[in-house]
């Protein structure tokens, strides 16, 4: 992923919808979702630290916040396709948009419109909502 400004987040979620919905049943998403995590770039090692895993997880998950500017850029990792899928699709939307764009955006009735909350076990889910809550603190912390 580049550092240049995304599209908006209303058109990324619309792409993913529509892909979604092409896909019809809970397995075919599952593995859209996963397909999504090989295309997270490594995480360098020296970002898969205490302070950038997601709690809550059902797997290991590194989630990293950098600021450019008014923007915010996340790269992450997990140890699992699953979970890696799950913070790829997160960070499609979410990367590269101001602290404004991500606490505008209401990521749970997105996840909810995509239908992957119920295609997940609770512990997975769970983490998904965790993910969505350390980027959203990232978002209020880089506000001031």
């Amino acid at each position: 992923m580049t550092d240049a400004t995304p599209e908006p987040i209303q058109n990324v979620l619309a792409e993913l919808i529509e892909d979604f919905d092409l896909l019809g049943d809970w397995e075919g998403r599952i593995e859209y979702v996963i397909e999504l995590g090989k295309t997270l770039a490594p995480l360098p090692d020296a970002a898969r630290i205490d302070a950038n895993k997601v709690p809550g997880c059902a797997a290991q998950v590194w989630l990293n916040t950098r600021q450019d500017g008014d923007r915010l850029f996340f790269d992450a990792d997990s140890d699992s396709a699953l979970s890696k899928g799950n913070i790829a699709l997160l960070l499609r939307l979410y990367s590269g948009r101001t602290p404004q764009e991500i606490l505008g955006f209401d990521a749970k009735a997105a996840l909810e419109r995509l239908g992957l909350p119920s295609a997940l076990t609770v512990q997975r889910a769970n983490g998904l909502n965790n993910m969505v809550g350390l980027i959203r603190q990232a978002a209020l912390n880089a506000q001031g």
